[in-house]
């Protein structure tokens, strides 16, 4: 045998996939869209080709979706600032349609305790 002649390495009998195909494939599996048998059948591609590259890309996802403690506390603050907001507006709004029409409706049609802020806002109003 001659041992100057180079051996060729392991030759690639697959076709080479994007890293956004990848991606979006494993993001079809993990939402329950399609499964991993049915994605292999479908693009031709193995069982544990697709398990591989969740296994490798879990990492990748995680890292992309990472978001801080400090900047997901400030998001939610954001976000209950604003529904507040939008809270103290429809009650206002509540209470201006019940000093228009006369009726309390409030009590009639709305939880106990959102009915009593109302009453107390309106007498802080009247004051």
């Amino acid at each position: 045998m001659d041992k100057s002649k180079k051996q060729p390495g392991r030759k690639r009998n697959g076709k080479q996939v994007s890293f956004d195909f990848k991606l979006y494939l494993i993001n079809k599996i993990n939402n329950g869209r399609i499964s991993v048998n049915y994605a292999a059948k479908k693009h031709n591609v193995s069982r544990s080709t697709i398990q591989y590259w969740m296994k490798k890309l879990s990492n990748y996802e995680a890292k992309v979706n990472h978001v801080n403690k400090d900047q997901e506390i400030k998001k939610l603050k954001d976000r209950i600032e604003a529904l507040e907001f939008i809270k103290d507006f429809q009650q206002d709004i509540i209470i201006e349609f019940e000093n228009v029409t006369g009726q309390e409706l409030s009590k009639k049609y709305l939880p106990e305790h959102i009915a009593n802020e109302i009453q107390r806002k309106k007498k802080k109003l009247t004051k």
